[in-house]
């Protein structure tokens, strides 16, 4: 197999598997923060996700409605993604213990990115359609709220200008720079190999 037809894989199995890694972790998001499950989009993600999620929760139970087995599909996915990318881009395998490794830094860049790009998606809504009863934004509002409200606790909105965003925003980065920057290099991770990063 050529590099570019290998790379042409890497790019398919990345988008196809990060699509679905990202139902998946939404869908353990929504749970956590008891987000509405009858709104549309909720309803969507549950059934993309039920399918290859009903196996998992035989085996893995939730606990304190948190669904540990969302979580371990979503590693399971990560780990068989990264090891088809690392086949198809004819790399030669490394052990099982360094690829789920890979995987777990790559699904907590995915959670951190979850919450950058939906602070940044609430962000703009909130000055373009301040009111809007959409259901993805309705979604996207509800797995920020135990978040903004922590640290609107800390941090009070001053003059009707809310500066948590700011200080969320501020926090996402620093937890990349400090864990998932630090543990990829100490792994020897290859960002392109591993889906979130």
């Amino acid at each position: 197999m050529g590099p570019t037809i290998g790379k042409a894989l890497i790019l398919i199995i990345n988008s196809l598997g990060g699509l679905y890694i990202l139902a998946v972790l939404l869908r353990f998001l929504l749970q956590a923060v008891k987000a509405d499950f009858y709104n549309p989009a909720s309803q969507a993600i549950v059934k993309i996700t039920t399918p290859l999620l009903k196996p998992f929760r035989k085996v893995i139970p939730g606990f304190r409605g948190l669904d540990f087995a969302a979580l371990f599909l979503a590693l399971a996915l990560n780990t068989a993604a990264t090891s088809m990318m690392i086949f198809v881009g004819g790399y030669t395998l490394p052990g099982i213990g360094i690829i789920v490794s890979w995987a777990l830094v790559g699904l907590l860049a995915f959670i951190l990115n979850i919450y950058y790009y939906s602070l940044m998606i609430s962000v703009i809504a909130s000055f373009i359609a301040p009111f809007s009863g959409n259901p993805i934004l309705l979604v996207i509002y509800q797995i920020l709220e135990p978040i903004n409200s922590r640290v609107r606790r800390i941090i009070p909105p001053m003059g009707g200008l809310d500066l948590s965003p700011l200080f969320i925003f501020l926090g996402i980065n620093v937890l990349e720079i400090l864990l998932v920057n630090s543990i990829a290099q100490g792994l020897n991770l290859r960002p392109d190999l591993v889906i979130g990063i």
